[in-house]
């Protein structure tokens, strides 16, 4: 990916996580961007796939900063919690990419366009705690009985969840990964 589109993007999400998607106006994101119209246009061809490129944005940089570097075979109930721990940290990008996405998320309630792109994601990331949980089965750390597929529904919900109120000020950040900690025992067991 080129600097431009690169800058554009983080623009964009910047703009997402401020002023929701409806926010997002090209004129606007221009100009937060340090660039013409023109140049997004060229990159994007259009609002939709500006909006469409900035979810995918929002998805790829969370896989990275979510990625963790231990060996997953190593400890993979460890390696479950961190990835989904690591969605709960207060740095800059977290909590920008968190904010934008939970504007997203709220924006396809009203804007059914956003959904199957949004659905998507989801699906990206909830499959991969999935594999998650069922390499932590294959490694004796979590109950055969869990149902890796319904457990990690249900996690990354509660993970969105707590992020929306930590970010909100509605909950205190250690208290949200003491909560999230909690539900991954009583999910998935001892």
């Amino acid at each position: 990916m080129s600097r431009r589109r690169t800058d554009i993007l983080e623009a964009a999400v910047r703009v997402v996580a401020q002023r929701g998607i409806r926010g997002l106006r090209v004129e606007e994101l221009a100009k937060e961007a340090g660039v013409s119209t023109a140049l997004i246009y060229y990159h994007f061809r259009d609002r939709a796939g500006l909006v469409s490129s900035t979810l995918d944005f929002i998805s790829n940089r969370a896989e990275q900063y979510t990625d963790v570097a231990s060996d997953p075979d190593a400890d993979p109930r460890g390696h479950l919690e961190e990835t989904l721990l690591r969605e709960l940290q207060d740095t800059p990008i977290v909590v920008e990419n968190s904010t934008a996405w939970g504007e997203l998320r709220a924006s396809a309630v009203f804007q059914p366009e956003l959904r199957d792109q949004l659905r998507l994601a989801t699906a990206r990331w909830t499959d991969h705690t999935s594999e998650l949980i069922h390499n932590a089965q294959r490694h004796g750390s979590v109950s055969p009985e869990v149902m890796p597929d319904d457990a990690a529904e249900r996690l990354t919900a509660l993970v969105e969840g707590l992020s929306m109120r930590w970010l909100s000020g509605s909950l205190e950040l250690s208290q949200a990964r003491k909560l999230l900690h909690g539900a991954l025992i009583a999910e998935l067991g001892e």
